[in-house]
């Protein structure tokens, strides 16, 4: 193995990511070194590094990329149970251990969490970005070996590269309740997360499929999927709550998963609750930033709860991954557009288009 490889750095937020020459990172006693094969492209991506928002950027120059997948190339002298050579994916959740929320067994809480090779939450993330200042966007990356997805042999890195914006759809659903004979309205299901929700929906046996979103091309591949189980609305077309009841029986829809992104307007969320049948759970993962008017007389006397999901367990990942490798989970429809390495900032490009949440953007971080 060489003793340094290529590395895509943030050195200054808004800034296009440079090719650097880097030393390989060595694995602590209990993480593993991963060749990465690929890494995933999100919308939100070209954000977060121009450095405007309210998240923490790792001290700079930084390797970043989020969503790695690989294989293991070197353990660390305390790992057991992971050979080298496994297919991976790495979940980049970082929490610090010790807080509260970690010593109760809920990390996803974590005070002090960041996610590695992108940003941290608070002022308190520092320490977690220092312990792991390695991206995806590298030839390799080391992490917690507690940290591993394993991947079967029937599911590509490319969409294990996925694997973040469908484990947050995945945590969502679970948080939801979603299971067999669900019925479950997506807010916004023609974007990354929404395109997650509704394949893991229709893996985990909801019956009932509403969607709701913009991109009419992509509303029609979404129907197309499962005719019987899915509908779709192109806002606009028709008044949201009338639209959900009519689909629901007139009682309304188990769960509502909120895919709106920030800039979204809160009145379609707001039309989209009020289709809620009792006893009904909203669900947001899309960061809406517009505030949202809520009757709290009306959740109570119905039940209702609105809530928030924010990424998922590396055990929900794994529940995802086997789900997958037997077929039920389908990322067969995921269409990949890969670039090299030496293109990092191409595929940052093309992600501002938003092509629509069936295109899988990644980067080959071994070519």
């Amino acid at each position: 193995m060489p003793s340094d490889m290529r590395a895509a750095r943030l050195h200054k937020p808004g800034e296009p990511l440079r090719i650097d020459r880097v030393a390989i990172p060595e694995p602590g006693p209990h993480d593993v070194l991963v060749e990465v094969k690929a890494c995933g492209v999100i919308p939100n991506m070209n954000a977060i590094f121009s450095g405007t928002l309210w998240n923490r950027l790792p001290q700079l120059p930084a390797i970043v990329g989020l969503d790695a997948a690989g294989v293991v190339a070197k353990l660390g002298s305390a790992v057991t149970g992971i050979a080298v050579g496994a297919r991976v994916y790495i979940n980049p959740w970082l929490a610090c251990g010790t807080c509260a929320y970690c010593r109760a067994g809920t990390a996803l809480q974590c005070s002090a969490a960041a996610f590695q090779g992108y940003f941290g939450f608070t002022d308190q993330s520092t320490p977690q970005l220092r312990a792991y200042p390695w991206g995806g966007f590298a030839q390799y990356m080391a992490a917690s070996a507690s940290r591993l997805v394993m991947l079967p042999d029937t599911v590509t890195f490319d969409q294990a590269a996925r694997f973040g914006y469908l484990g947050t759809s995945f945590g969502a659903l679970r948080r939801g309740g979603v299971g067999p004979g669900s019925s479950i309205a997506i807010n916004g299901v023609t974007g990354t997360l929404g395109i997650g929700a509704t394949l893991h929906a229709l893996a985990v046996g909801a019956t009932r499929i509403l969607g709701i979103g913009r991109n009419r091309a992509v509303l029609t591949a979404i129907k197309a999927l499962a005719p019987a189980r899915i509908a779709t609305l192109a806002l606009g077309d028709e008044p949201v709550t009338d639209w959900l009841l009519a689909h629901s029986d007139g009682i309304g829809v188990d769960a509502l998963i909120d895919c709106s992104g920030r800039a979204a307007a809160a009145d379609t969320t707001a039309a989209a609750l009020q289709a809620l049948k009792r006893g009904g759970i909203a669900v947001n993962i899309g960061a809406l930033t517009e505030k949202l008017t809520i009757e709290p007389i009306a959740y109570m006397v119905k039940a209702l709860t609105f809530c928030g999901s924010n990424w998922f367990t590396t055990g929900e990942g794994q529940i995802m991954a086997d789900m997958a490798g037997v077929g039920a989970l389908d990322l067969s429809v995921l269409r990949t557009q890969a670039f090299p390495l030496d293109r990092v900032n191409d595929a940052l490009a093309a992600v501002k288009t938003r092509p629509g949440g069936l295109v899988n953007i990644v980067v080959h971080s071994d070519r």
